[in-house]
């Protein structure tokens, strides 16, 4: 028999504010099995928790009904109150009297009706809870970071210096991604390999982490805890085992004349080659595109005047599989393509660059040795235009959001440029300055007042090529004239999209995206860095355009979290998953069909028909798996799935209550089988 306490939150002001909450505990006292009811300031206070336990005690209560905030707020609170005195914690039910009533209502007597209809319902599903005991899950010791960026490698040393065991995978032939492309960063002005390179090392070496570079994550199976990853490790056609990174063979490889994707094209690599000096790990990879062996059937230059015998021109990719127990994604970004711009030329006018080929020009170890030139004549400009927001905040592009970084890396070039070339002028068109952290409003400053950086507020309409100068036509919004530079050099501050790639990685592995490919977090304010897929995690730019300082900490963030995670021997999970009623079930598999966890599978069971043994293929539910999203509920043909705690026998009792019907429960499981059939 149901005896079920009602307790109802004043939530401050926020709930009483608009709900009269004594007659909402008032009215939940009259409720068929409802033994004690009341009310109280802040219920999840200890004097509010306090009272709850003592009521159970007192009272004998088999069943709680918590009328207040969001489950999501203080659901783990109150279980753990329950569980104290004994009460089953999934004996509990939240009623949410106060985002569903008393914030979107203003008028008191309508919000406090609702509030008591939603109490009833909660009331009535709360004598149908049964209790329930955690998912025991064991745990692989051992986590994957997805992405070699500054992200990935903090997150995979945290994660290694914690004593866990790391699989570090980049796609690329080193790790560093694209911070090792930098020349300097703001606020500082720190030399971007100086504090990259120490960490790159840091990762090579350490005991606990495995680097495979150069390759890709081809399929991951499993469920948190329990995760099994394919990784296909790309020939490189070296033997990394005997090359120790001379670099002999790439001074005489006879292909000379391959656009160098390191640095941004303004300078040619050749088929065999490191993609940049600092990289980790220094082996060589060659470029079968491009090798003239590989296109042609001849040359071989690099295998003959290699002194260890380290070519392997048949070497296959390898596939990889391991098994871990959590996975964090810090797959990076890559930048707007600029040449999608009918006003910008289409990135075929001269001269106009990318803030990253100006990151390459200013580097002393990029393809100018950190000499500021032009790309089409090697001459030192005078005039700099800067253009902002190109492939940020423009509807036109489908690119609404700001790339956050883009206000701050113009600002920076414009003190290189002032540093490396003190009589050019630099000019900088902005829509708006977004300069939100530490330091950053004085780095703009300092980007005005000492490197003389000109800021016009307004957007460009125009570029040309007239003769050796680039032609900016814009228009001042302060001034409200129009403007006509002509620029020597011009930087576009491209924004930031996810990498390539992302979406169908994002499907593998079972999380979710946004409009844009951006990975989506859990709850972008209280679990920033987990996803819906338990067990998996984000770390940089792959969830939005964040900074490398935001980076780094997201990449500590993720890291904590999986430190947590496989600090226990058995993890346990809430109860709140599918269940299938192997009995009933008819072996479609809609359900598996339509999960989007891969959670359903399919086994044979041992049945009688006309008193013959036969053997039947049902569905049954991976615990480990299901996220208990109730997807497969719903497509159920013969109704013999259920979640727990929220079974279609305590949701029809729940509309019961709200239309006074006193028991639907029965009538309509009765039917529903037949009205999923038509």
């Amino acid at each position: 028999m149901a005896r079920v306490g009602v307790f109802v939150c004043w939530c401050g002001a926020n709930i009483a504010g608009t709900v009269d909450v004594k007659r909402v505990a008032e009215e939940a006292s009259k409720l068929p099995g409802v033994v004690y009811s009341t009310d109280y300031k802040y219920m999840c206070s200890d004097p509010g928790q306090e009272m709850v336990r003592d009521a159970i005690k007192e009272h004998k209560l088999n069943s709680v009904v918590i009328a207040a905030c969001s489950p999501r707020m203080h659901e783990p609170t109150f279980r753990a109150c329950v569980a104290d005195v004994g009460l089953n914690p999934y004996k509990l039910e939240m009623a949410n009297i106060r985002e569903h009533s008393s914030w979107v209502h203003s008028d008191i007597e309508k919000a406090t009706a609702k509030a008591i209809d939603i109490v009833k319902m909660a009331v009535a599903k709360a004598k149908e809870l049964e209790p329930l005991d955690n998912i025991e899950v064991p745990l692989t010791k051992r986590a994957l970071v997805i992405g070699g960026g500054v992200a990935g490698i903090q997150s995979a040393l945290d994660i290694a210096d914690g004593g866990v065991e790391v699989i570090l995978v980049e796609r690329e032939p080193s790790i560093g991604g694209k911070m090792a492309m930098l020349d300097e960063t703001f606020p500082t002005l720190d030399c971007s390999q100086c504090i990259l390179t120490p960490k790159m090392v840091d990762a090579s070496r350490h005991k606990n982490i495995t680097l495979y570079t150069y390759s890709e994550v081809e399929r991951v199976e499993g469920y948190i805890g329990n995760f099994v990853v394919t990784i296909r490790k790309k020939a490189r056609s070296v033997d990394e085992e005997l090359c120790n990174g001379c670099g002999e063979c790439t001074l005489k490889c006879p292909v000379k004349k391959i656009p160098d994707e390191f640095e941004q094209g303004l300078t040619t690599r050749t088929a065999i080659y490191f993609p940049f000096p600092q990289a980790v790990p220094k082996i060589p990879v060659i470029d079968k595109e491009n090798c003239r062996y590989y296109t042609e059937g001849k040359c071989k230059v690099c295998e003959m005047v290699c002194p260890r015998n380290a070519i392997r021109f048949d070497q296959p990719d390898e596939f990889i599989k391991v098994e871990v127990g959590a996975i964090v994604l810090a797959t990076g970004y890559k930048l707007f393509d600029h040449s999608k711009i009918e006003e910008y030329g289409y990135g075929e006018v001269d001269d106009v660059i990318t803030g990253l080929q100006f990151e390459r020009l200013s580097c002393a170890s990029g393809p100018t040795g950190g000499k500021i030139k032009r790309p089409s004549d090697g001459k030192e400009p005078e005039n700099v235009v800067f253009i902002g927001c190109v492939g940020s905040r423009d509807d036109k592009y489908d690119r609404p959001y700001c790339s956050k970084i883009c206000c701050m890396y113009t600002a920076k070039h414009a003190i290189l440029l002032h540093h490396r070339l003190p009589s050019a002028r630099a000019f900088i068109f902005y829509i708006d300055v977004r300069a939100g952290g530490k330091g950053y409003e004085e780095f703009i400053q300092r980007a005005m007042e000492e490197a003389g950086a000109l800021y016009i507020r307004g957007r460009v309409s125009r570029l040309y090529r007239d003769g050796d100068k680039v032609m900016v036509l814009g228009y001042d919004t302060i001034s409200g004239k129009n403007i006509e530079i002509p620029a020597d050099m011009v930087v576009l501050a491209t924004g930031i999209e996810p990498s390539s790639g992302v979406i169908e990685l994002a499907r593998n592995v079972g999380v979710a995206y946004d409009r844009y490919g951006f990975f989506v977090e859990a709850h972008p304010k209280l679990r920033p860095v987990d996803t819906n897929t338990a067990g998996v995690f984000l770390a940089g730019c792959c969830q939005a355009p964040m900074d490398i300082p935001d980076s780094v900490a997201q990449g500590s963030a993720s890291a904590s979290k999986v430190l947590a995670l496989l600090s226990r021997d058995i993890l346990e999970r809430e109860p709140m998953v599918a269940v299938v009623d192997e009995e009933t079930c008819s072996g479609c598999f809609a359900c598996r069909d339509v999960c989007p966890y891969d959670a359903i599978e399919e086994v044979e069971r041992k049945v009688w028909i006309e008193d013959k043994p036969d053997i039947r293929k049902v569905a049954r539910v991976n615990r480990g798996k299901c996220q208990g999203c109730g997807t497969c509920t719903t497509v159920c043909r013969s109704s013999a799935i259920d979640i727990k705690g929220t079974t279609d026998l305590q949701i029809f009792e729940q509309i019961g209550a709200l239309i006074g019907e006193s028991s639907p429960s029965v009538k309509h499981k009765a039917t529903m089988g037949e009205e999923k059939n038509g």
